[in-house]
């Protein structure tokens, strides 16, 4: 006998709309591979905190339908509590990137894709470790900077909606979070103002030193690996558009942060192409092994491509400058110096007036400086000084070594640098390049 009757006839009419079985095999097969899986790893309903509720739903949407996004929104524990929120101040949401626990409060209604817009603005929060690389900087203005680069990102991805009042600028648009925190500390008490999606002066990302218990793991990989498998699926199935930045931020994560003296030599390479060098009797002969009789010139730099090929120093020498901060200063720009074939450097000791050095070879400025001036800290003449002097080239880059504790400065225009303690903060947006010494 066969055990399909075709000619069924249901008894009720399920108002007017025959069960739709595909999808509800798919359903039921879809959690029993969601239940099979939290038993295997020692997860049920009651330890996960799984409800059927909207922020709950929502990060399903992520897993089974947003690849960038699923692995990271697998991890985390949605947690919907208003009596937790209200005692941790969250006014929308919040994450813990540690315990990768994501917070949102019941309280504020959020229609479908406001919600998937929130929980995918935690989810970047933490994914791309927002929470460690805060570094020396303010954690509430360095949260905003975070959100400013995050909104932007996901309305141009359009996930979600964008609800109304949270942190959104197009002045923005294109820069990183460091960038845009060097742009507000400027305007601390405009942005202190600012609220994040915990609330004014809250920022959302918790702070927090374990992730759910599971040390065997190690934070920056399992974020790293799951948002470089998502971006991966991602791109292959075409789920949508992703901006230029958040895929350089996430290809960043498998790199190591560069080196201060990395990025000095960088600049070092721009501000000074390689030397022509020539073939010369001037110095003494190499000879090779095979023909030890027949002298062969060496490589010289010729004095022409030396003529003009130097570089200005403004050294804060103020009472707040630490010694060991000059020392590695100094050696480092010897050090390039020398390596670059640049011959002298023009020095100026600054504090509260300018001291002109005159040119040094780079052995000179980094073993036998005499440091002069322990004043205040003014470093206007000293570019002055370079700007004015006939024998100092008009397109020669200045480098600045302070300890940020400065004056504003202006240098019309020229190529400049600044080389400033690691957790120092310059008392004005820098046109030039800052590099923080760790």
């Amino acid at each position: 006998m066969p055990d399909m009757i075709l000619d069924y006839k249901p008894k009720y009419s399920y108002h007017r709309t025959p069960p739709q079985w595909s999808k509800l095999f798919a359903d039921g097969l879809s959690a029993a591979v969601r239940n099979a899986v939290d038993k295997a790893a020692g997860f049920s309903d009651e330890t996960s905190g799984y409800t059927n509720s909207d922020a709950n739903r929502a990060k399903e949407w992520f897993i089974s339908s947003y690849p960038l996004l699923g692995a990271v929104a697998a991890a985390f524990k949605v947690i919907e509590n208003q009596d937790i929120c209200q005692r941790m101040s969250i006014s929308i949401a919040a994450v813990s990137p540690s315990m990768a626990e994501i917070y949102i409060n019941p309280s504020h209604k959020l229609n479908t894709n406001e919600l998937r817009f929130v929980m995918a603005h935690e989810f970047l929060h933490a994914a791309l470790r927002h929470d460690v690389r805060q570094e020396w900087r303010d954690a509430y203005l360095w949260n905003i900077s975070c959100d400013f680069v995050i909104n932007q990102w996901l309305t141009e991805m359009g996930i979600g909606e964008r609800p109304d009042g949270v942190l959104y600028d197009v002045q923005f648009k294109g820069l990183n979070a460091e960038a845009i925190y060097d742009r507000i500390a400027g305007d601390i008490r405009l942005y202190r103002k600012s609220a994040t999606l915990r609330g004014v002066g809250l920022g959302d990302i918790l702070p927090g030193n374990s992730f759910n218990g599971r040390k065997y793991m190690d934070l920056d990989d399992f974020y790293r690996r799951a948002l470089l498998q998502g971006l991966e699926y991602h791109q292959e199935q075409g789920r949508g558009y992703i901006p230029a930045g958040l895929i350089e931020e996430i290809r960043a994560l498998s790199h190591p942060p560069i080196a201060w003296d990395v990025e000095l030599a960088r600049w070092f390479d721009e501000c000074f192409t390689p030397a022509e060098k020539i073939r010369s009797y001037a110095r003494p002969s190499r000879r090779q092994s095979a023909t030890p009789d027949i002298p062969r010139p060496n490589w010289a730099v010729s004095q022409a491509a030396l003529d003009g090929r130097t570089f200005g120093v403004i050294l804060d020498t103020s009472g707040s400058m630490k010694r060991n901060l000059l020392a590695a200063a100094l050696g480092a720009i010897a050090s390039y110096s020398a390596a670059r074939d640049v011959p002298a450097a023009r020095v100026v000791f600054c504090d509260a007036d300018a001291y002109d050095a005159g040119y040094m070879k780079p052995d000179d400025v980094a073993g036998n400086v005499e440091v002069k001036g322990r004043g205040g800290t003014v470093l206007q003449p000293g570019i002055d000084l370079l700007n004015a002097a006939d024998d100092f080239p008009s397109d020669a880059p200045i480098l600045i070594i302070t300890d940020a504790e400065c004056d504003k400065v202006m240098l019309h225009g020229r190529e400049h640098a600044f080389l400033i303690p690691q957790g120092a903060i310059l008392p004005f947006i820098p046109k030039g390049k800052v590099f923080r010494m760790r």
